[in-house]
């Protein structure tokens, strides 16, 4: 395991919210900084979280998350073949959101942990270090 975190579009969305869990957030954060490790989350999940926000509160609500977001200790990791395929695998055998089985893809390419409270996340516990919020 490396000490790479993930981070999934529910726990982002969990502490934009300030909806339970979201103080745990608040210490992942702190500890990305304090460690100079940064979170890792793909931008199909940031996307995920982009368009909740506009179906929410609009699209110059979302700009302003946008803004606030590049302030967090997150690297947006773009998606490659390879990932796009162990994405897919993991849809084709799993009962999750296409955007969820990225997340888990990156976390299981980057031997990392995955902070999430989706319980959709279940079914790839075996798989990858699900750290629950």
């Amino acid at each position: 395991m490396s000490d790479a975190k993930v981070l999934d579009s529910w726990a982002l969305l969990c502490y934009l919210e300030q909806e339970s869990g979201f103080e745990k957030i608040i210490q992942v954060f702190e500890e990305a900084v304090n460690d100079s490790r940064p979170l890792l989350m793909t931008v199909i999940n940031w996307g995920e979280v982009y368009y909740q926000v506009v179906r929410r509160y609009g699209e110059d609500r979302a700009r302003e998350i946008e803004r606030l977001m590049g302030s967090f200790p997150i690297i947006l990791v773009d998606i490659d073949r390879n990932l796009t395929r162990e994405a897919a695998l993991m849809k084709a055998t799993k009962k999750m959101a296409y955007a969820d089985c990225f997340a888990a893809a990156l976390a299981k390419q980057r031997k990392a942990e995955l902070y999430t409270g989706d319980p959709e996340f279940k079914s790839v516990e075996k798989e990858i270090k699900i750290l629950w919020l």
